[in-house]
């Protein structure tokens, strides 16, 4: 074969490879516990949200998936492959929460997708940098940049200043509703190039705090009752003495949960009522949901008019999950499913299966790197994430005994945590230490760390509210040195600098 003819084979198999590759909507809601979805049997029996039910019916529920403490981290991990103790140069500085990072170290994988001949967007909230990454690593971006405008940061649900392709403007409306508005203009082909796959992002800020509903949604769950959690008072014996400091709620004089009263920093913006009752505040909580669930299903619609819905990867999550209550709690960042633990769910018509459920969680550099195999493409540096075509050819194997690896290191990235903090430093995210996290099969381990701490281990099948502390007893000493010992094993493979500095835990 010469040399023309074997430019032609290769300018033919790129071509088919090329027109094989799936668009791909990648739908991320805020601060969203798992039990919000009606399609999770965890969830109160009146939440009711019938669209992604039926995205669950079209393709693959995970039980547990674990992206990341909080907002910022989980983001960065979804632009970078890596997790948080991995992502060079990002770093908060300024106003918060104002954060910068230099994109020569700290590259986001679209960037790559763009260059392979996928057109790139992301529509709604930004919250990794002030650089955006418009026109590097976005072909269009209507993004609301909250590091870029500290002032308006707290503006979740309205008058908004949003960036279009690097212009700033104020909009009216609910920011649901327009997300949901501006990802469909960009399905049916305005602002993209309809010659090339495509990549959207579409990052709502529902349900995080203020937790507003959309005006037709309030008051809709008003009158049900949210199940209690068993431990909502305390106390917490078996678990790491700083989840007394965040204790939330308080019995009233009709035994029942109130939100107590405290001190709001001004960069909270989880400002739910100080005295508001537990029933109320899940009931807010779940009407904040029913825009998504509706801009969910007119997302799916279209796809549907437009012909692309057989060849559109995609993808339900949030950033984290957020307690409702769960160990006292009323926040995230703390390594409780209920506080970090995201609801996910992926569709491919035709690539995997529909209608079934995995038990076996994965995190963002393993979602990162699913993305880039489906579009074909190879990034130059190292993720951290695992290729889990099996476990989406085969959601129900048994037969899968790779751990999962999260961290949690207060507002730091890559090496400014090669080194311990002081006290302050380890407690700079609602008050909740830096910890590690692994899942392997049922059984979750968390190291706290913090000198003369307790570790914890759950048997998340027989207990999964995490209210049984199995580190404790010594019945169990050798599954916990097991767990402790493949956590090692997994900061390694992930290049954590820190390993060597870690406190030494409490001896059972």
């Amino acid at each position: 074969m010469n040399k023309h003819a074997l430019w032609l084979v290769l300018l033919l198999a790129s071509s088919v490879a090329a027109e094989d590759r799936p668009n791909i909507l990648f739908i991320f809601s805020d601060d969203q516990n798992y039990k919000t979805l009606s399609c999770y049997p965890e969830s109160p029996e009146w939440v009711h949200t019938p669209n992604i039910d039926a995205l669950a019916r079209q393709g693959i529920r995970f039980e547990r998936t674990y992206f990341g403490a909080w907002c910022m981290p989980s983001r960065a991990s979804f632009l970078t492959g890596r997790l948080q103790h991995g992502i060079q140069t990002m770093r908060m500085e300024g106003q918060y929460p104002a954060s910068v990072y230099d994109p020569q170290q700290c590259r986001f994988w679209p960037a790559e997708l763009r260059n392979s001949g996928y057109h790139t967007a992301q529509i709604g909230k930004w919250h990794t940098g002030i650089d955006t990454g418009n026109g590097r690593d976005w072909d269009h971006q209507i993004v609301w940049n909250r590091p870029g405008h500290p002032e308006n940061a707290g503006n979740y649900f309205y008058d908004q200043i949003m960036t279009f392709n690097g212009v700033d403007r104020k909009v009216d409306g609910y920011s649901t509703d327009n997300y949901t508005n501006w990802a469909i203009d960009y399905i049916k082909g305005q602002n993209r190039d309809e010659t090339k796959p495509w990549y959207l992002w579409l990052c709502y800020g529902a349900i995080h705090g203020p937790t507003t509903p959309a005006d037709r949604h309030e008051g809709k769950l008003a009158g049900n009752t949210a199940p209690v959690p068993e431990d909502i008072f305390g106390p917490w014996p078996n678990k790491p003495a700083y989840l007394a400091n965040l204790n939330a709620w308080q019995e009233g004089p009709d035994g029942k949960p109130y939100r107590r009263s405290k001190k709001v920093a001004k960069s909270n913006f989880n400002t739910n009522t100080a005295g508001q009752g537990y029933d109320d505040w899940v009931q807010q909580y779940n009407e904040c949901e029913m825009a998504i669930d509706e801009g969910v299903g007119r997302l799916i619609q279209t796809l549907r008019e437009t012909g692309q819905l057989e060849n559109t990867l995609i993808v339900y999550a949030a950033d984290q999950g957020f307690a409702l209550g769960q160990h006292g709690m009323n926040n995230k960042v703390a390594p409780y499913d209920a506080a970090i633990a995201s609801p996910m769910i992926i569709s491919h018509a035709g690539k995997i299966p529909a209608g079934k459920v995995c038990s076996h969680p994965i995190n963002a550099p393993d979602l990162v790197r699913h993305f880039c195999k489906a579009a074909n493409v190879d990034l130059p540096w190292r993720t951290d994430g695992r290729d889990i075509s099996r476990l989406l050819a085969d959601p129900e194997t048994d037969d899968w005994i790779q751990p999962m690896l999260m961290t949690h290191t207060g507002r730091r990235y890559g090496s400014d945590t090669d080194q311990m903090p002081d006290e302050t430093g380890m407690y700079e995210v609602g008050g909740i230490p830096w910890y590690v996290l692994l899942r392997d099969g049922r059984y979750k381990y968390i190291r706290t760390m913090v000198a003369g701490e307790m570790e914890e281990v759950y048997d998340l099948h027989a207990d999964p509210e995490e209210l049984n502390n199995l580190a404790l007893l010594p019945e169990h000493r050798t599954l916990l040195i097991s767990l402790r010992e493949k956590a090692i094993e997994e900061l390694h493979r992930t290049d954590a600098k820190f390993v060597p500095h870690l406190p030494a835990p409490r001896t059972p």
